[in-house]
Protein backbone atom coordinates (compact mmCIF):
# COMPACT_ATOMS: atom_id res chain seq x y z
CA UNK A 1 0.00 0.00 0.00
CA UNK A 2 2.80 2.23 1.09
CA UNK A 3 4.30 2.16 -2.99
CA UNK A 4 0.77 3.00 -4.30
CA UNK A 5 0.81 6.01 -1.69
CA UNK A 6 4.00 6.98 -3.38
CA UNK A 7 3.11 6.56 -7.05
CA UNK A 8 -0.01 8.41 -6.28
CA UNK A 9 2.22 11.18 -4.86
CA UNK A 10 4.33 11.12 -8.31
CA UNK A 11 1.19 11.18 -10.08
CA UNK A 12 0.19 14.31 -8.05
CA UNK A 13 3.03 15.89 -8.47
CA UNK A 14 3.15 15.81 -12.32
CA UNK A 15 -0.28 17.23 -12.25
CA UNK A 16 1.60 20.25 -10.53
CA UNK A 17 3.93 20.69 -12.58
CA UNK A 18 2.03 20.84 -15.78
CA UNK A 19 -0.39 23.00 -14.18
CA UNK A 20 1.55 25.48 -13.21
CA UNK A 21 1.85 26.12 -16.47
CA UNK A 22 -1.48 27.20 -16.71
CA UNK A 23 -1.94 29.22 -13.81
CA UNK A 24 -0.41 31.90 -16.11
CA UNK A 25 1.97 33.02 -12.80
CA UNK A 26 -1.27 31.80 -10.27
CA UNK A 27 -3.57 34.23 -12.13
CA UNK A 28 -5.75 32.19 -13.18
CA UNK A 29 -7.89 31.07 -10.79
CA UNK A 30 -9.17 27.52 -11.72
CA UNK A 31 -6.31 26.40 -13.10
CA UNK A 32 -4.61 27.38 -9.73
CA UNK A 33 -7.45 25.66 -7.20
CA UNK A 34 -6.40 22.33 -8.93
CA UNK A 35 -2.67 23.11 -8.84
CA UNK A 36 -2.56 23.70 -5.45
CA UNK A 37 -4.68 20.92 -4.84
CA UNK A 38 -2.57 18.30 -6.79
CA UNK A 39 0.23 20.11 -4.52
CA UNK A 40 -1.07 18.99 -1.26
CA UNK A 41 -2.70 15.64 -2.05
CA UNK A 42 1.36 15.11 -3.22
CA UNK A 43 2.80 16.18 -0.42
CA UNK A 44 0.58 14.44 1.75
CA UNK A 45 0.78 10.49 0.37
CA UNK A 46 4.82 11.54 0.35
CA UNK A 47 4.12 12.23 3.78
CA UNK A 48 2.57 8.59 4.22
CA UNK A 49 5.22 6.78 2.20
CA UNK A 50 7.82 8.26 4.55
CA UNK A 51 6.14 6.72 7.53
CA UNK A 52 7.69 3.66 5.76
CA UNK A 53 9.69 3.60 3.29
CA UNK A 54 13.86 5.50 3.73
CA UNK A 55 13.34 8.91 2.81
CA UNK A 56 16.04 8.99 0.22
CA UNK A 57 14.52 6.00 -1.53
CA UNK A 58 10.99 8.03 -1.62
CA UNK A 59 12.02 10.99 -2.53
CA UNK A 60 14.18 10.22 -5.49
CA UNK A 61 11.43 7.95 -6.87
CA UNK A 62 8.70 11.13 -5.98
CA UNK A 63 10.56 13.13 -8.06
CA UNK A 64 11.54 11.10 -10.60
CA UNK A 65 7.95 9.75 -11.10
CA UNK A 66 7.33 13.74 -11.80
CA UNK A 67 10.43 14.46 -13.66
CA UNK A 68 9.40 11.43 -15.88
CA UNK A 69 5.98 12.13 -15.88
CA UNK A 70 5.89 15.45 -16.87
CA UNK A 71 8.68 15.22 -19.15
CA UNK A 72 6.69 12.99 -21.46
CA UNK A 73 3.46 15.04 -20.55
CA UNK A 74 5.49 17.74 -22.16
CA UNK A 75 6.26 16.14 -25.08
CA UNK A 76 2.66 15.07 -25.87
CA UNK A 77 0.39 17.32 -24.69
CA UNK A 78 2.61 20.45 -25.05
CA UNK A 79 4.38 20.06 -28.03
CA UNK A 80 8.06 19.75 -26.41
CA UNK A 81 10.80 18.04 -28.03
CA UNK A 82 10.75 14.32 -28.19
CA UNK A 83 14.13 13.56 -29.70
CA UNK A 84 15.67 10.35 -29.17
CA UNK A 85 18.61 11.56 -26.53
CA UNK A 86 16.20 13.38 -24.47
CA UNK A 87 13.57 10.10 -24.67
CA UNK A 88 17.28 8.29 -23.94
CA UNK A 89 17.58 10.43 -20.54
CA UNK A 90 13.94 9.89 -19.02
CA UNK A 91 14.53 6.12 -20.03
CA UNK A 92 17.56 6.17 -17.90
CA UNK A 93 15.54 7.86 -14.86
CA UNK A 94 12.96 6.05 -15.40
CA UNK A 95 15.70 2.63 -14.89
CA UNK A 96 16.55 4.42 -11.80
CA UNK A 97 13.11 4.81 -10.04
CA UNK A 98 12.59 0.93 -11.00
CA UNK A 99 16.04 -0.05 -9.63
CA UNK A 100 15.59 1.79 -6.45
CA UNK A 101 12.09 0.19 -6.79
CA UNK A 102 13.78 -3.43 -6.38
CA UNK A 103 16.41 -2.35 -3.78
CA UNK A 104 14.25 -1.26 -1.08
CA UNK A 105 12.62 -3.60 1.31
CA UNK A 106 8.99 -2.56 2.55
Amino acid sequence: MVWLSLLAAGLFEIGWAIGLKYTEGFTRLWPTVGTVLAMVLSIVLLGHALKTLPVGTAYAIWTGIGAVGTAIAGMVFLGESASLARIACIALIGAGIVGLKFVTPA
